[in-house]
C-alpha cells in the first residue's frame, strides 16, 4: 500500500523556507525518492545547483526566474516565464516521475501575480495521491494555506542583515 502523499507549505518573513525544502529534498534523495524541484521567481545562480547537478542525480531542478523583479513590477516575461515553469511542474507532477514535487517561491509568484492560487492548486490536486508536494515562498495566501495539510511559518526574531551582512555563498546563496 503506498503512504499518503500531503502538502506542505513553508511560508513567513524569515529565513530557511528554500533550505527547509532542500533539506527535505536531501532526506529524501537518502530513501531513494525521486524529486523534482521548480524554483519560481529566481533566476540566479545558488550553490544548491551546483550540489545537485554534481552530486544528486534523483532531484531535476528547474529554474523559471528571469533575474529578481522583487524592487519593480514583473514584466511579461517574468508573467510568460513562471506560467512556462507552472506548465513544466504540471508535467512533472502528473508523470509518475517524482516522489516529491518542490514549487520553490510559489506564495512569491502568485503575489506578484505571475499565476493565480486558483491555478497553482488545479496543478497540485493533479498529483497521484502518493505525491509529496512542497510549496514556500512568503505570503502564503489563505486558501493555500487552508489548502495545504502542513503549514509552517518562519518568523524572523532577529537577523544579521539587518547589520549590513550580504547573502553568503554556502550560507543564503
Amino acid at each position: 500500500m503506498e503512504e499518503k502523499g500531503y502538502v506542505h507549505v513553508y511560508t513567513g518573513n524569515g529565513k530557511g523556507k528554500t533550505t527547509a525544502a532542500m533539506g527535505l529534498a536531501l532526506r529524501a534523495v537518502g530513501a531513494g525518492k525521486k524529486i523534482f524541484i521548480a524554483q519560481f521567481a529566481k533566476g540566479m545562480h545558488y550553490s544548491e545547483l551546483d550540489s545537485i547537478s554534481n552530486f544528486l542525480a534523483a532531484i531535476t531542478l528547474k529554474q523559471y526566474g528571469l533575474g529578481c523583479f522583487i524592487f519593480n513590477a514583473p514584466k511579461q516575461a517574468d508573467v510568460d516565464a513562471a506560467n512556462v515553469g507552472l506548465k513544466e511542474a504540471e508535467e512533472a507532477i502528473t508523470s509518475g516521475k517524482y516522489d516529491i514535487i518542490i514549487l520553490d517561491e510559489a506564495n512569491i509568484a502568485v503575489r506578484y501575480n505571475l499565476f493565480s492560487v486558483q491555478e497553482l492548486i488545479e496543478v497540485v490536486e493533479k498529483r497521484n495521491p502518493a505525491t509529496e508536494v512542497i510549496i514556500t515562498g512568503r505570503y502564503a495566501t489563505e486558501e493555500i494555506m487552508e489548502y495545504a495539510d502542513l503549514v509552517t511559518e518562519m518568523k524572523e526574531i532577529k537577523h544579521y542583515y539587518k547589520q549590513g551582512v550580504k547573502a553568503r555563498v554556502g550560507i543564503e546563496k
